[in-house]
């Protein structure tokens, strides 16, 4: 068993701890992260891979710790969003010429990010990467967290001044420092495929509610799209083992003709869906960030964009006390981050949730006061652009990286 001590320790090198320890390259702190699954190196296309959709704002801070150029030619553009209720009259469209922007938001095979990742953190000479790796154990005391580690057949014994949990909804690291949390299981199934459309529109993303939840179809190269099937969870087997050319049929019976027949669907799977919030995202010496401080509904694709903004406030917070000789996992610096974040995730956790619950209400009345909602939406520009500026992440306090501000402030 060896020792070595870090200022920052992230528990879990997915796609939110990988960022994190990205953003972390530039700032001088000494970074460990500690991976259960080996990296991936494997660039070949794969049809049926998992797409992420990030917001415009998560396209900047991407861009600000070096991940934007090594992903940007496997990015396709949305250019509009455009929503509506199946067997309504209602339909709003979020433009981004309206906002002034180039595109509202990209989405990019999950892949490509993680090998970029791996390619920036190999890169970096103030972090040390162990994967695949465990955290077997640890104490936190008034100074430290002691790691205990197991990789391969060895245990190695690590301190880190602040332990970053970044292990996912089931964290550990959160469940054994007794965190609360607020939690609500929708009894819905997200069914993930990818499909080719006969009539593409390139740049247009859809998200159509209907009575078992939304369906999302969102724009990938050579007319293909992602598809994010709500469905209830007696249902989802069903979906699942119905052949392709009766999953496709179903598809367009929910999703209408305006893109003609889908054709070539993918493999599909599926995962349960919940409401996990913890409302406050710290603990002694500790930061929750990503999937570990909340796990949304996948409606509006807000989850993994809420996780980049935690990636953002706490690299800035933690190079901000860097600077000033302060400990990463003082009181004081935890709680800037704690009370930066704690809004934005009570919000976004709100909104998606109204929205999961409310529109799949098939009650007259209420279908109705959709529709009408959706249509001065769709009438308004006033209304319409808070929501746009919602969904792409400029609202609130800003982070330098969102504003496309270096995160490091260069000496005067």
């Amino acid at each position: 068993m060896t020792s070595s001590d870090y200022d920052v320790a992230i528990v879990g090198g997915g796609l939110v701890g990988g960022c994190l320890a990205c953003a972390l390259g530039r700032t001088g702190l000494r970074t460990l992260v500690i991976e259960a699954v080996a990296p991936r190196t494997d660039r070949h296309p794969s049809y049926d891979e998992r797409v992420i959709a990030l917001s415009w704002t998560s396209q900047r801070i991407l861009a600000g710790i070096g991940l934007w150029p090594r992903i940007a030619d496997g990015a396709e553009p949305i250019h509009q969003v455009q929503v509506s209720q199946a067997g309504g009259f209602g339909i709003t469209r979020i433009r981004a010429d309206e906002e002034a922007v180039e595109a509202l938001g990209y989405v990019i095979p999950a892949r490509l990010l993680g090998i970029a990742i791996h390619e920036v953190l190999s890169e970096q000479t103030n972090l040390t990467l162990l994967a695949p790796a465990r955290l077997s154990e640890f104490q936190i005391d008034a100074e430290s967290a002691s790691l205990v580690v197991r990789a391969g057949e060895d245990l190695v014994r690590l301190r880190g001044r602040l332990l970053v949990a970044a292990d996912g909804g089931d964290s550990k690291v959160r469940q054994r420092l007794g965190i609360r949390v607020r939690e609500h299981r929708y009894g819905q199934d997200a069914v993930i495929a990818t499909v080719t459309a006969e009539r593409p529109q390139p740049g247009t993303a859809f998200e159509r509610f209907t009575e078992t939840g939304p369906l999302a179809l969102l724009p990938l190269s050579g007319g293909r799209y992602s598809v994010v099937w709500t469905t209830l969870e007696e249902q989802t087997a069903e979906l699942l083992s119905l052949s392709d050319e009766a999953f496709v049929a179903r598809l367009r019976d929910r999703f209408g003709l305006k893109l003609g027949r889908f054709l070539e669907p993918s493999r599909r799977l599926a995962y349960p869906l919940r409401l996990m919030l913890t409302p406050d995202p710290t603990g002694p010496r500790t930061a929750l960030i990503g999937n570990a401080a909340h796990t949304l509904h996948p409606v509006a694709g807000q989850g993994l964009n809420l996780g980049l903004r935690d990636v953002a406030a706490l690299a800035e917070v933690l190079s901000a006390s860097n600077r000033a000789g302060l400990d990463p996992g003082s009181a004081s610096v935890l709680a800037s981050y704690r009370d930066w974040r704690r809004a934005d995730h009570a919000a976004v956790a709100a909104v998606t949730d109204a929205l999961a619950r409310h529109f799949i209400h098939t009650w007259p009345p209420l279908r109705l006061a959709r529709d009408l909602g959706l249509l001065g939406l769709g009438l308004f520009a006033g209304p319409r652009h808070l929501l746009a500026r919602r969904l792409m992440g400029r609202y609130g306090r800003q982070t330098r990286l969102a504003r496309g501000l270096r995160l490091e402030i260069p000496d005067e």
